[in-house]
């Protein structure tokens, strides 16, 4: 009986323990999250100069106030997700892979991120002139039965787009590479879109764009290994939450979401050890305890 009991008091203490540590891990995640952030902008990083190499980013605020954070070898068409930050002033440097942190940067601009306002901070250009350019980015949502979407121009392979749906209207025209057309109103649906230059009916470049009523898109033009290629990335969701996952085209993120993923997996490990741990500490005290039977 004294046993049985001890069991069931180790059992419920370690449940307590591990339920109280995910609870924990889940409002660290929550409070990660930009819907739940208040008084903050956001921020996203990318690379979108076809001929230059991977670089290593670095983000830091002006103020000393946030620690560095790099990120390592990012190279043409990765988009990363929007980081909430405090409205304030950061630096964005471009360093070559491996170059010491405190090394001249190949490239750094500065950003003032707005309370409730959102950027997109590029390296666009060739390489002979590139440059970082911090682009707004507007997440107002549209009205409920339509979606919002722009174009960001980032081939040289076609350095004058025209964007158009396949046997329709025409979204952009005469886009020039290294810039950014406005957000326009659209229908929402599953888009086929042609990629061509000016005046040119044959050898298109088509890509999906599926659209979702009350979101916000950047589509995203690249080279590709032949021909252009493209990205949909989702700038805002209908729950006005900053998104900036892929969702169709190539030359990008595929392992987008990982870091949500980790820190859920982080948890998951550690309630397994907590557990073992406790079944060990269990089974070691019903040894003590088995001669009192």
């Amino acid at each position: 009986m004294i046993a049985a009991s001890l069991r069931r008091r180790t059992v419920t203490r370690i449940g307590a323990f591990a339920a109280a540590v995910l609870l924990g891990l889940g409002v660290s995640l929550i409070g990660a999250s930009p819907a739940s952030a208040a008084g903050v902008g956001y921020v996203r990083l990318a690379h979108l100069s076809p001929d230059t190499p991977a670089v290593d980013v670095y983000l830091s605020a002006v103020d000393g106030s946030m620690a560095t954070q790099k990120f390592d070898a990012v190279g043409y068409g990765v988009v990363s997700k929007y980081l909430p930050l405090a409205p304030g002033t950061y630096a964005v440097a471009m360093r070559l892979p491996g170059a010491a942190a405190d090394s001249p940067p190949v490239l750094s601009t500065q950003a003032t991120v707005v309370e409730g306002k959102a950027y997109t901070v590029a390296g666009v250009g060739k390489f002979a002139d590139l440059g970082l350019r911090v682009i707004p980015d507007d997440l107002a949502l549209p009205d409920p039965g339509k979606a919002k979407v722009r174009v960001v121009q980032a081939s040289v392979k076609q350095p004058t787009l025209d964007v158009t749906i396949a046997g329709g209207a025409k979204i952009a025209g005469e886009v020039q590479f290294a810039t950014t057309t406005d957000y326009q109103l659209v229908d929402p649906g599953k888009w086929t879109l042609r990629l061509t230059a000016p005046s040119v009916t044959t050898a298109a470049t088509t890509v999906t764009a599926p659209l979702k009523a009350g979101s916000v898109y950047s589509l995203i033009v690249l080279d590709g290994k032949s021909g252009l290629t493209a990205q949909l990335r989702t700038d805002a969701t209908s729950s006005g939450v900053p998104a900036g996952g892929v969702d169709t085209g190539g030359g990008g993120t595929a392992q987008d979401g990982s870091g949500v993923w980790l820190p859920v997996f982080g948890g998951a490990a550690l309630l397994v050890v907590l557990i073992s741990a406790g079944l060990v500490i269990l089974r070691r005290r019903h040894r003590v305890a088995a001669p009192l039977q």
